[in-house]
């Protein structure tokens, strides 16, 4: 499944201003409820975990995967490692309102994922943001994971994942490029409903939504 691009930006004057509730959370050194310590999840294609990126042993890898064609369409961070490493550290280095990821299924990364916290973010002026609403970015390393119902897997599980461990999350969004139809087509089949189209500085955009109250039926 070819990715949507994150708008990811360092902190600075164009994220929205931390709640009461966040500066406390901030001074906890955590925006979004440790991620690190979710553990695993069984999925029907096999035990899938986050595991939070480390630039010194995941760059080579995650470098290789953005030089994929098929990923550098969406993410546009083709080039050498200074150009994906610019982009981990923009938030390895931040608040913690987003968390990189390695997707890692049955012992083995294959997936990379954002998590971050949509209602902090830019793309938060772009739609009626709700406090906690938490973002998932994607995109499958591995050929032979993508086209066979893999991301969808993963997506749901991520989804689950977010609202079991975060209670003051009501709603995961995304917001894949509009032009990404097999992104857009996963993000429907892994339980997330098509809310709107929102123009993005970088792209036009599904806004792609899953409610806590609709997770057991969609």
């Amino acid at each position: 499944m070819s990715p949507a691009r994150p708008p990811v930006d360092p902190p600075g004057d164009d994220t929205l201003d931390l709640r009461v509730d966040d500066l406390v959370a901030l001074l906890d050194g955590d925006l979004l409820d440790s991620v690190a310590d979710w553990g695993p999840t069984t999925t029907p294609v096999g035990s899938f975990q986050l595991v939070p990126v480390r630039i010194e042993r995941d760059l080579p890898l995650l470098t290789r995967w953005m030089n994929d064609p098929a990923v550098a369409a969406f993410w546009e961070l083709a080039g050498p490692e200074a150009v994906t490493a610019e982009h981990l550290r923009a938030q390895l280095e931040g608040d913690g309102r987003s968390v990189p990821c390695l997707g890692v299924l049955d012992a083995t990364p294959m997936s990379y994922f954002e998590l971050y916290r949509a209602d902090l973010d830019p793309l938060a002026r772009h739609y009626p943001a709700r406090p906690h609403d938490t973002g998932i970015h994607l995109l499958v390393g591995g050929v032979t994971d993508r086209g066979r119902g893999v991301g969808t897997t993963l997506l749901r599980a991520v989804a689950d994942l977010v609202l079991d461990h975060r209670p003051r999350c009501t709603r995961v969004v995304a917001e894949p490029d509009i032009r990404n139809t097999p992104s857009v087509s996963a993000f429907l089949s892994g339980g997330f409903r098509y809310a709107a189209e929102v123009d993005l500085p970088d792209k036009r955009a599904a806004l792609m939504i899953r409610d806590r109250a609709l997770r057991h039926v969609l």
